[in-house]
Parts: structure tokens; C-alpha cells; sequence
């Protein structure tokens, strides 16, 4: 009797370190190994504040498609394929669909712990099993199972960095299998199976965007950086974070592999072994939570409260989350999110993003705290929906775990810490080049006004092709004026959550004394 398995793919775009692809394999006459076009992720949608989809921006789906052209390569080299299909009305009824057409048997996919994935996959598996299907999900995205940091955490999760790492310990290895072929591809049926679609023919068409994101998707590409990295032992061994030049262009003062972690081309247990050899190696390296490694630990405490933690994706209903009287204005959110605030340093990062899908993780700091609690007082909310819409890195987890902490919503309470729109980027780019090169009207301005172009006299101006309040805007608002106000709103907000925290103590002590009473009687 023919045994059929199904893997699954969605992220874990790749073949080493993949266990969802090697549990299909064993004992399997055919494994049809399957990615299903998500509409909402793909379909463009011309109601949004970019080209892109509904869910995402164009940088992040030629990424995706770069991904999928690699992995098809990549199991065409070991004779199978990628089976790709359209998800209409949506991927959960299409897999159902082929469970029941192919008479699969065995079901393996990558464990996903986002909400919208964890939806989905009950959906599915609930079918599956209904079947008799055997589903088989591996934690492999991660280095450790959140679940399980939670259960040794007496069923909450751990929100401290420091606490994380305490009660994850060590990750396990890599699965260290390489493969000379796979089981072949089984009979389709009549279902139809789709070319991996060009931008072109996913509808977006009259493109205009001059610059598009310099990084390429896919394992293969992923693996030729990583070992591109891993070649400079000794950057490796005294990587440090927060350092490093935000304003560095063609080459990033960073490794740029979170795209590649984000979409699971590259395994972060591989990684994470990798990393430690060289450490081996060297013998005197950098550690946590300011390493490479360190880095890594970063996103499995994010991971790790993100997976416990309900609602963690907005600030109601949250209760890590600290309640803040944030403001609405369209007008100042526009400005910031199409790098028009007058700043020059937020707007060539805010155009960074636009063109390129990724910035340095000090120039999101930057932009993210001047939309919040440094300037303009604007809900973590809102800056959060632009980064995961253009971010190619973009990860549910990471992404709101970052705009809570640089918000000061949680994990992070030092609000008066405000990084400045003027003298941050000036520390490391004293002659601008950075932001002659996104905002190239400023190019030629002299580079004692390059960072407050509004203080140049008006000849100056002149002579710069640059009038501000014409050619380019002036500040939205006065940096020094509106980072008093802000700091002054966050302490109001942090006594107010302050006096509410106290209530809800004093409350739940009294009601567990009665409960206590009560037992006694």
C-alpha cells in the first residue's frame, strides 16, 4: 500500500535543519511537498498606503517569490518539486481539500505560534485527524519551544530578558541530514498546480518605486551570507549590540540574515551552531545578551511572550501592556510614515524603508521612539501596522515585542531616554552621506546644516537648491518643545497605570484574605 505524505510549507522555507521534511520522508512511497498561495498576503490591495497586498508591502512578496524560486530549485536538484497552490477562498479549506484528493497519510508542517497560523493549523489538523491523517508539527523555527519555557515558568511567561535565558538553557542541535534525493512527487489528480507567479502576474503592473530592496530571498542566498558572515571570525567574536553605524549603507554594520530567519531559509538552530564554533574557535567572544548569540535569545523572548501573552499585539486587553493616552493625528502619522517630518535623519530612514524593506536596528530605534514618546506622541499601534506591512523582516512576534519596548509600554520604563532626530545620526554620519543618499534633495547642503537644514540661512538654501518649507519641509514640530511634552505625558500616564496597579493589588490581597477567611470557617 502507497504511503503519501504532505509537507507543508508556509515559513521553514528551506531543506537543512528541516524536521517537518525529514519526518515526510521516513517510510513514504511519495511526499508532495506544498506551498499555498495566501491571497491575503499576495493580492494587491489599491486601498493601501503602498503597493502591496492587504498584509504585505512589494518588498516583502518579491522576497517571498525569490524564496519559493529557490526552494523549487533546491527539490528539483533532488528530484521532487514545489506543488504551489492558490489559497482561495483561503489555505486552510485548500489543504483540506488535497489531504482528502491525494489519500495522504502522514501530514508534517512547521509549528507556528502566531495567532493567525495557530488558527489555520487547527483547522486543519482537526480535519486531518477526523481522516485518520497522522499530523507530525516540529518547534523548528525557533531555537526552543515557548510552550515549554512557559510550563518551567509555572504556566506564565517569562518578561525579563535575563529570566528567559535562565529557564530555556541549551537549544537542541541542528538536524544534521543531508539529502541525495527525495521520495518522488505522487499522482496530483486533477488539482491544479500554479507556476510560482511574477510580480507581474500576482497584478502589479506600472511600477514605479525607483530603488527596491538590495537583498535577495531564498536558502541559497541565505547560506552564502551566512557563511559570508562567519568568515570574519573575529567580527563574529566581538559583534555588540547596541554598537554599530546605523548609517552604513552597502555594507550593514549587521549580519541582515533576520529576513532570512523571519522566512525560515535559514534554520535559527543552525545558526545558533554555528555561531558557537566560532566561539570555540576563537576563544574570547562577546556573550549575551549584546552577542550575536544574544541576539538570537532576543527573539525567543519575544517569541516566548508573544506566544503567552493574549492580545499582545495591541495595547487593550493586554496586561503587560502599560495604558497610555496615546493621541491621533493622520496628519503627523502621514508625515512620518512618508519621511516628511522636516527631520532628516527619521526621513532618509523612513525612505530607507520604503525603498529597501530593512534599516538598521538603531535606526529603527530612532524612528519608532520620535513617532511615540519622543516627539509625537503617536499610538505604538500605528508605527507598529507601517514597519509590518514594509518591513522584509517583518515578524509578528519581534515587531510589536519591539514597538512595546521602545514605546516604554513594557519591558522597557526609562521614557526620559529619548533619542535625538538631530545629534544620533550626526554622531555616526557627521557628513550625511546617509541622507544624501535617500533624500537627494538635501545633497547639496552643507554639512553643518545637513541635520537641521532649516537653520541654514536662506542664501545658503539657495545655493543648496534646497528651500525649506518648499523644496523640503520644515519640522513638524520643535524637537526640544515636543520631548518635554512627551516625557511630561508618559509620567502622567506611568502615575495614573501606577495608582490603578496599586488598586488591583490591594484588591486581589483582600480578596485572596477572604478566600482564606472563608476556608477557615
Amino acid at each position: 500500500m502507497e504511503s503519501n505524505a504532505v509537507v507543508w510549507f508556509r515559513k521553514g522555507l528551506r531543506i537543512h535543519d528541516n524536521p517537518a521534511l525529514d519526518y515526510a520522508c521516513r517510510g513514504s512511497s511519495h511526499i508532495f511537498p506544498v506551498f499555498v498561495l495566501d491571497p491575503r498576503y499576495l493580492h494587491p490591495d489599491p486601498s493601501a498606503f503602498s503597493l502591496g497586498s492587504a498584509r504585505a508591502g512589494l518588498n516583502r512578496i518579491r522576497f517571498l517569490l525569490d524564496c519559493l524560486l529557490d526552494l523549487d530549485s533546491s527539490l528539483r536538484n533532488l528530484g521532487s518539486r514545489l506543488l504551489v497552490l492558490n489559497g482561495h477562498p483561503e489555505p486552510a479549506s485548500v489543504i483540506c481539500r488535497i489531504l482528502k484528493d491525494w489519500n495522504i497519510r502522514k501530514l508534517c508542517y512547521e509549528f507556528d505560534t502566531e495567532p493567525y497560523g495557530q488558527a489555520r493549523d487547527r483547522q486543519v489538523t482537526d480535519f486531518a485527524r477526523q481522516l485518520g491523517i497522522e499530523v507530525f508539527s516540529p518547534v523548528s523555527h525557533t531555537l526552543f519551544d515557548p510552550a515549554e519555557v512557559i510550563k518551567k515558568n509555572g504556566g506564565r511567561p517569562p518578561l525579563t530578558y535575563q529570566s528567559f535565558v535562565a529557564l530555556a538553557g541549551k537549544p537542541p542541535d541542528p538536524l544534521a541530514k543531508t539529502y541525495s534525493e527525495l521520495p518522488p512527487v505522487g499522482n496530483v489528480g486533477n488539482v491544479e498546480l500554479l507556476n510560482i507567479p511574477t510580480i507581474e502576474e500576482l497584478g502589479y503592473k506600472d511600477i514605479e518605486q525607483e530603488e527596491f530592496s538590495p537583498f535577495g530571498g531564498g536558502e541559497s542566498e541565505a547560506l552564502r551570507r551566512l557563511n559570508e558572515v562567519l568568515k570574519d571570525k573575529e567580527w563574529v567574536a566581538n559583534f555588540e549590540k547596541p554598537k554599530g553605524d546605523p548609517s552604513a549603507l552597502w555594507k550593514p554594520a549587521t549580519t541582515v540574515l533576520s529576513p532570512y530567519l523571519k522566512f525560515g531559509c535559514l534554520s535559527s538552530r543552525y545558526f545558533y551552531h554555528c555561531l558557537h564554533s566560532v566561539y570555540l574557535t576563537v576563544g574570547k567572544h562577546t556573550s549575551p545578551p549584546v552577542s550575536l548569540v544574544g541576539q538570537l535569545l532576543w527573539r525567543e523572548f519575544f517569541y516566548t511572550v508573544a506566544f503567552g501573552t493574549p492580545n499582545f499585539d495591541q495595547m487593550r486587553g493586554n496586561k503587560i501592556c502599560k495604558q497610555i493616552p496615546w493621541k491621533d493625528d493622520d496628519k503627523l502619522l502621514v508625515a512620518w510614515r512618508e519621511g516628511q517630518t522636516g527631520y532628516p535623519w527619521i526621513d532618509a530612514i523612513m525612505i530607507q524603508l520604503k525603498k529597501w524593506g530593512w534599516m538598521h536596528h538603531l535606526a529603527r530605534h530612532s524612528v519608532a521612539c520620535f513617532l511615540t514618546r519622543g516627539d509625537l506622541f503617536i499610538h505604538w499601534e500605528k508605527g507598529r501596522d507601517v514597519f509590518e506591512r514594509l518591513l522584509i523582516d517583518s515578524d509578528w512576534a519581534i515587531n510589536n515585542g519591539n514597538w512595546l519596548w521602545l514605546s516604554c509600554s513594557a519591558f522597557f520604563y526609562q521614557y526620559h531616554r529619548i533619542y535625538s532626530p538631530i545629534s544620533f545620526g550626526r554622531k555616526y554620519d557627521p557628513d550625511g552621506k546617509y541622507i544624501r543618499h535617500f533624500l537627494p534633495v538635501l545633497k547639496d547642503m552643507p554639512n553643518e546644516y545637513i541635520y537641521e537644514p532649516w537653520t541654514a540661512p536662506l542664501s545658503i538654501q539657495k545655493k543648496a537648491n534646497c528651500i525649506i518649507g518648499k523644496d523640503y519641509p520644515r519640522p513638524v514640530v520643535v524637537h526640544d518643545k515636543a520631548s518635554k511634552e512627551c516625557r511630561k505625558k508618559m509620567g502622567e500616564a506611568y502615575a495614573k497605570v501606577g495608582s490603578v496597579e496599586e488598586e488591583d493589588n490591594i484588591a486581589a490581597s483582600e480578596s485572596t484574605a477572604m478566600q482564606k477567611r472563608k476556608r477557615r470557617t
